[in-house]
């Protein structure tokens, strides 16, 4: 290569260099984000999370912290068509609630699809509920490392292959676990964590859907009768009414309340679901202070009568002195 030749490239070279664009304002003045050993939303668990235990505890744990109702049932080997003649019955209820709803201008009507009644792991729901129950992680407020917007000079966690780190507090952790075992607390529900389970969930509280749906799966007259066969034919076929016979209404529990099988039936006995209820507590609580209000108002007026009488008997003995003064004077 001749020396003009490697005089130009060198001038290229430079030319190129020299082009080259500035850092931005953003590029100087935020850090880049760190690279986190696992993924923020999936941890790792205590025990493989391929296993399907595993899978069914954060399902179980999920359902427990989003579901404000579960009505509970003791299954005793129902088929395959029976539970599908259950569950068609149960849907068809629960749509015509629905429809009503609507009608009446309810903006939480759609919740027939959201209702679903499921068999549940005994034991592996229980362990859930611990963890729901009685496991409350602390957590930090300082500052996270993993935060791009905050330029820090901590140190990253380098617990991605350790899930027994005590810094891990998810439902699955070590931490949670162990937790849970050395406290040996007992929930209320406990007693009826025994046996085959099926679970009805709701996503919300309607007293509504609940009675539709204890009409059709643990009817009793007169406050939750059953469909009459006129009505609905389809309820009294075999393998619906065979379904039926082998589900036992155990207990529900709502917002966090365990109640059993009188209660979750008070609660879909509640007219007008949550707002008649609002409506009773208010004409409750207006009946005492109205009475209260009469209390005091009748103290008052009596204090008042009493007053008004004593002074009317005050005034007639002045009178009647003056009377015998003057009498007197006249004399």
């Amino acid at each position: 290569m001749t020396p003009r030749r490697k005089a130009t490239d060198f001038r290229r070279y430079a030319s190129v260099e020299a082009i080259a664009p500035a850092p931005s304002f953003e590029q100087m003045t935020m850090s880049q984000p760190p690279i986190a050993r696992f993924h923020p939303k999936q941890p790792p668990s205590h025990k493989p999370p391929e296993f399907r235990r595993t899978q069914i505890h954060r399902q179980y744990t999920s359902m427990l912290r989003s579901t404000p109702m579960m009505i509970f049932f003791q299954h005793t080997n129902l088929k395959a068509n029976e539970w599908m003649g259950v569950r068609r019955e149960l849907a068809a209820a629960l749509r015509k609630v629905d429809t009503s709803r609507k009608e009446n201008g309810y903006a939480d009507a759609d919740l027939a699809d959201n209702i679903k009644i499921q068999v549940i792991q005994t034991g592996v729901f229980g362990a859930a509920l611990r963890i729901v129950e009685f496991y409350e992680p602390e957590v930090s407020e300082g500052i996270s490392p993993l935060d791009p917007k905050i330029q820090t000079s901590s140190e990253l966690p380098t617990f991605g292959s350790r899930p027994r780190d005590p810094a891990m507090t998810h439902a699955l952790s070590r931490t949670a676990h162990e937790a849970v075992q050395k406290r040996r607390l007992e929930h209320a529900l406990e007693p009826l964590l025994v046996g085959p389970l099926a679970v009805l969930s709701f996503p919300s509280v309607s007293t509504e859907h609940l009675k539709a749906a204890l009409s059709i799966l643990s009817p009793r007259a007169p406050d939750f009768p059953a469909p009459k066969r006129r009505v609905n034919p389809a309820y009294h076929e075999m393998n619906v009414q065979g379904g039926l016979q082998k589900l036992l209404l155990l207990g529900a529990r709502v917002e966090g309340k365990v109640f059993d099988t009188e209660g979750a039936r008070w609660v879909g006995s509640i007219q007008g679901g949550l707002e008649g209820l609002r409506g009773q507590l208010v004409g409750l609580l207006q009946g005492a202070g109205a009475s209260v209000t009469n209390t005091l108002e009748a103290a008052g007026k009596s204090l008042y009568f009493t007053m008004e009488s004593r002074r009317s008997m005050l005034d007639e003995e002045n009178g009647g002195s003056k009377d015998v003064g003057s009498a007197e004077q006249a004399q």
